[in-house]
């Protein structure tokens, strides 16, 4: 006898998941709609169930390499010859599932399919794949640098047998190979999953990597006379779901359950990629990239990732400095705060100069512009710094808080005063000169002779420099991973960047000296005693900022203007999703 017949049409979950591009799936008995072409591993995220694997990364194709990620797939039947289909109370089709386990990386979501990424199939299915992945591989956890952050590692204690069935002698293979400028690898921790290989090909377009050999054999290595020394090698270092390579920066260093995470910024280019700073006690380890898909996705150049030793550098500027005669000699905050006020007030409207970073915070420029206003001077200008890009994520700004500027300075270029400055100092008409963040003998191109005619030079550095050698007052300021602050990248995204460490003893943060600068000339100054205060009134400033505080831009940022600058990568990304 045939079945009843199908409900009526509009009310069936199908159609109203249709009509907005989705599907509905059931994953361990729960149903849920998901956008129609959802891979299977994706769309079990989604209902938070977790699904191990290793070769599958968000970001590249899907090989099914590892197998890992094996699930139950079940779909409606087929009704018989003049049958109707069927849907049950709940409005949908009973699901016949199969008695063999897909992987759910290579696959899409159909309408009323159903996911089991449990049960007894899936498991034992799952346990053979690990019991297979540790037949060769080293029992090495102690000393590897993946200790703590390996997939195999965790997923081993779920799905492991705690011993092996295979009691011949392991496959050896190559051991701490140095292939690259930046990258160790250790070939017998490697499970094949090809991460690495699909990276260098897809994303940075430079295929140096492969597997050779077959069987147990196959060994991972670089293309016969290459190294693996592109700026962005050491991304292969973060998606490696084991310890087979390894950053020759951080190798050794430091276990990573001892470190602290502190999402900051990158501020080496206009680019402004999401970063992980990583630390323990007041240092940093390393810096990793942190997922922002309208920014710099899961990545970061390499040089960037690595610039950050000179923070700890045994020549750090550690207190504030005046010169006496041809020496500095060491003071103490108020003194070379009342020396550069003094020496400031003496000098007459046009004969003062202020020479910014776009290296800066937003709270910093801010306060920048109010010492300009201070002391009646125009002379305000930012140092510029512009490469060729590299097309992916180094911008050829490589000054991370220009757009910045621009906002808070209302002004379409922040560095058009610096030729008039130079020139000014030169000829004997500008007398004195405040920098931050620059060494005018660097970048900006002053001459050192020019330097010399100055009566009043107050400085503000990291390290020691041609600047700060010629300065009278010399102020030491925090690194980036020293601060907190905001800044506006290439693309008009305002962005968010935390204090990791404390600066060294004996240093202030730079909007500190410059508001106690500021507050030295004119005691009408309002009080400002948190990074807060000087971020409100730049809201009541800036249009652009209007009712935003530093917690509402997130971890993630917030779009403040259109600037009509793209970045390479992101948008190679999106046209790829989109084909």
């Amino acid at each position: 006898m045939a079945d009843s017949a199908p409900a009526t049409a509009d009310k069936l979950p199908k159609v109203l998941a249709a009509e907005k591009g989705m599907v509905n799936v059931q994953i361990d008995g729960t149903w849920i709609q998901v956008p129609r072409g959802t891979r299977m591993i994706e769309a079990c995220k989604q209902a938070e169930q977790e699904v191990p694997h290793y070769c599958y990364h968000t970001k590249l194709s899907s090989p099914g390499n590892c197998r890992m990620c094996l699930v139950q797939m079940g779909m409606p039947s087929r009704p018989a010859p003049g049958h109707h289909i069927s849907f049950g109370d709940d409005g949908f089709q009973k699901i016949g599932w199969m008695p063999r386990p897909v992987i759910s990386c290579a696959n899409t979501v159909a309408e009323n399919m159903g996911i089991r990424t449990s049960g007894a199939l899936v498991e034992e299915c799952r346990n053979g794949v690990m019991e297979f992945l540790l037949i060769n591989h080293p029992l090495d956890c102690p000393i590897c640098d993946q200790a703590g952050e390996c997939s195999l590692q965790e997923f081993s204690v779920d799905h492991g047998r705690g011993s092996s069935r295979f009691e011949e002698v392991k496959v050896k293979k190559p051991k701490n190979v140095e292939i690259g400028p930046r990258i160790r690898l250790d070939d017998e921790r490697c499970i094949m999953c090809s991460r690495c290989i699909r990276f260098m090909d897809e994303v940075v377009d430079d295929p140096v990597l492969g597997f050779i050999d077959r069987g147990t054999h196959t060994k991972l290595t670089v293309h016969p006379g290459r190294q693996l020394d592109s700026n962005y090698s050491l991304n292969t270092v973060d998606i490696c779901p084991v310890g087979a390579l390894t950053s020759n920066d951080f190798r050794f260093q430091m276990r990573v359950w001892f470190l602290k995470e502190t999402k900051s910024i990158d501020v080496n280019c206009g680019t402004g990629c999401n970063t992980v700073i990583w630390t323990r006690g007041n240092e940093v380890f390393r810096i990793t990239p942190r997922e922002n898909n309208d920014v710099n996705s899961c990545w970061i150049p390499d040089s960037h990732r690595l610039n950050f030793h000179y923070l700890h550098a045994e020549t750090r500027l550690d207190a504030p400095m005046i010169r006496k005669g041809q020496n500095h000699e060491n003071a103490d905050w108020f003194d070379a705060i009342a020396k550069a006020a003094e020496g400031l007030k003496g000098h007459q409207r046009g004969e003062v100069a202020i020479i910014g970073s776009g290296r800066q915070t937003n709270e910093e420029l801010y306060l920048l512009k109010r010492l300009a206003e201070t002391l009646e001077t125009d002379l305000l200008t930012l140092v510029p710094r512009f490469e060729e890009s590299d097309g992916r994520l180094v911008s050829a700004d490589r000054n991370p808080n220009t757009n910045g500027a621009k906002l808070l300075w209302a002004t379409d270029d922040p560095y058009a005063k610096l030729d008039a400055i130079r020139e000014g100092v030169s000829g004997r008409k500008i007398k004195a000169i405040v920098v931050f963040y620059e060494d005018l003998l660097g970048a900006a191109a002053f001459k050192a002779t020019d330097l010399e005619k100055l009566e009043l030079l107050v400085s503000n550095h990291l390290l020691p420099n041609g600047t700060a050698k010629a300065s009278h007052v010399v102020m030491p300021g925090a690194g980036f991973a020293e601060k907190r602050g905001s800044m506006v990248n290439i693309t008009g995204r305002l962005q968010r960047l935390n204090q990791a460490i404390l600066p060294p003893e004996g240093v202030m943060d730079d909007w500190e000296i410059i508001r106690d600068l500021v507050a030295a000339l004119d005691h009408n100054e309002p009080a400002r005693h948190l990074i807060e205060d000087v971020f409100t009134e730049i809201v009541d400033d800036v249009e652009e900022l209007e009712e935003l505080t530093l917690s509402k831009i997130g971890d993630l940022g917030i779009q403040v203007t259109e600037t009509g600058e793209t970045i390479p990568l992101i948008e190679t990304e999106r046209g790829e999703i989109v084909g």
